[in-house]
């Protein structure tokens, strides 16, 4: 027995620090870019992807639904890819959306971007209703609330524990809008993207604005 237990010590003693860490899950890392789009990752990821969207286009919201879940677990969660979403606002209707994706910060973020899209249907369908009203709101923010409140983005908002006046501030933010007109103005005139979705990969363009595409072009 006593030699049993002499060779069970250098076991035993095996310093903590020399014992295999768990590895990351990097899903839980989200922040803030210099031009304000929103990363899901390792920064020091290398591969970094980017995606332009516009939350009134079906093919981005196809792809959100199709893409998220096999892009997080196969290439975000490990650390070997990071995402990060920007605007590439089309009309008045997708400024409204953007602005209201980034209510509540950027832990809250990736949770209503999914959420614009997947009800996506619903308040396109109010919004088309909407859009042949003659009498809307001229000044610029009352018109951007007014489309939230009329076309049912502020309902959805609502499911997902916002106030009217929480997403009226949000619309209203200064600093949200000048992001989201910068990456709109660098998706359409700096880098000519010729629709919604695209995407770069550490900086170059990807042919192709489907997953299918993309992930043949991700490492």
């Amino acid at each position: 027995m006593t030699k049993l237990r002499l060779a069970l010590l250098p076991l035993l003693a095996v310093p903590a620090s020399l014992a295999a860490a768990p590895a990351a899950n990097w899903l839980a890392r989200i922040a803030l870019s210099p031009i304000g789009g929103h990363v899901l990752g390792n920064p020091g990821a290398p591969t970094k992807l980017v995606e332009y969207v516009s939350y009134t286009c079906s093919h981005c919201a196809h792809f959100v639904k199709e893409a998220s879940e096999p892009l997080r677990a196969g290439y975000v969660k490990g650390g070997k890819v990071s995402v990060e979403v920007r605007n590439a606002v089309r009309d008045k209707y997708d400024l409204a959306a953007a602005l209201l994706a980034r209510c509540g910060g950027p832990g809250r973020f990736f949770g209503n971007h999914e959420a614009l899209f997947a009800n996506q249907d619903a308040w396109m369908e109010k919004l088309i209703a909407y859009d042949k009203d003659a009498t809307k709101p001229t000044e610029e923010k009352a018109a951007l609330r007014d489309i939230g409140q009329k076309t049912g983005l502020y309902a959805l908002m609502g499911k997902r524990g916002f106030k009217p006046a929480q997403l009226d501030a949000c619309i209203d933010d200064p600093a949200s809008m000048k992001q989201i007109l910068a990456m709109t103005d660098e998706a359409w005139n700096k880098l000519r993207i010729g629709g919604t979705p695209a995407f770069t990969l550490n900086g170059a363009l990807v042919h192709g604005s489907d997953w299918t595409r993309l992930q043949a072009a991700l490492p």
